[in-house]
């Protein structure tokens, strides 16, 4: 029998800790800021339901938390809190979301119990914690292994690494190019910081559609890449649904109407796409006639035209050699050899 995972009841163990705090605005300011029953507040919605100044809460939630530090040893439930952090740290890869440490630590990983956890996490000796802010998700660490300012550099160099690379890397390259330990532990660090993202085994930066899709244009845009190959827009539809796609209720219609407004995709054939940056380029299949006698310079047999269309769009033969005799723009030279008409 698999063993059950330990879970912890974060609401007693948060209320046991917080009547260790004398004063009572005192702990209201803490349950308020760190939003341990409802909520997180601001300084300011806490300083007008108190009737103190905003900086007031400031110093008085760094006091208090100062002394909880300090006294972290003799708080309760601190050691059974910190052995079950560090334990699920460590299987996470030394470094973990605080929303991956709710998934295993407590019953129902609700917004609460996250908020709850990185309050512990705060005050376990062994633990360096992450606060939220516009780089980096609220995370925690074996503090045996790094400290948060160490965990912020690591994952700023990993950063650094893809930027440079200019494109999405797989976790074992970017543990190869970062110089950083592990694929595991690579994969964790990455996963606490907001300016990256990840898709199919792939990291990438955040603003990069390839692993961050935020519309349908986007996804469709994932799936031809990841294809590397033609896709009819019903094959694209069932690949999106098929996905791992935050959102993938899209219709096939949708779809389809994406893929004729946006300039990446080029239509080869009857309903099938290609990527422009593979080398297709818009038009008729007139037009593409029309390009591959230019660039010749020269009359064409028309198996050679054929050949030289194909290449660029997946339609019959025949419609190629329909365009060939019914267009005006071509012009017939010779026994099956055409050219431009002037």
């Amino acid at each position: 029998m698999t063993a059950a995972k330990p879970v912890l009841n974060t609401e007693s163990i948060a209320q046991d800790i917080l009547a260790s705090i004398e004063r009572e605005r005192e702990r209201e300011i803490i349950a308020r800021r760190f939003g341990l029953f409802d909520r997180k507040e601001t300084l300011e919605q806490i300083g007008e339901l108190l009737g103190i100044t905003r900086e007031r809460v400031r110093q008085l939630e760094k006091s208090v938390m100062t002394k909880l530090r300090a006294t972290a040893s003799e708080l309760p439930h601190i050691t059974e809190v910190e052995a079950a952090l560090l334990g699920a740290i460590e299987a996470a890869g030394q470094t973990a979301r605080i929303t991956t440490l709710g998934a295993e630590l407590t019953a129902e990983n609700s917004r609460t119990d996250q908020s709850r956890l990185a309050f512990l996490s705060e005050l376990a000796p062994g633990v360096s914690a992450i606060s939220e802010d516009d780089n980096f998700y609220q995370s925690a660490g074996n503090g045996k292994v790094h400290d948060d300012a160490a965990i912020k550099t690591e994952v700023a160099k990993l950063v650094d690494t893809i930027a440079k690379a200019g494109k999405p890397l797989e976790t074992r390259e970017l543990t190869k190019q970062a110089g950083t330990e592990n694929d595991v532990y690579t994969a964790a660090l990455a996963s606490t910081s907001k300016q990256l993202a990840t898709l199919n085994g792939r990291w990438g930066l955040v603003k990069w559609p390839t692993v961050n899709p935020k519309n349908i244009r986007d996804k469709i845009y994932v799936i031809l890449s990841e294809n590397g190959k033609h896709m009819h827009f019903n094959e694209i539809s069932e690949a999106i649904k098929a996905s791992d796609f935050k959102r993938k209720d899209v219709t096939t219609q949708a779809i389809h109407n994406e893929l004729i407004k946006d300039k990446r995709f080029v239509l080869i054939g009857r309903g099938i796409y290609a990527l422009k940056e593979w080398g297709y380029k818009k038009g008729t299949v007139a037009d593409i006639i029309s390009e591959v006698l230019k660039e010749a310079g020269e009359p064409l047999h028309r198996d050679e035209i054929v050949k030289r269309v194909l290449k660029s769009r997946f339609v019959k033969e025949t419609t190629i050699l329909l365009n060939l005799q019914s267009k005006p723009q071509f012009k017939r030279v010779a026994k099956a050899t055409y050219e431009l008409a002037e």
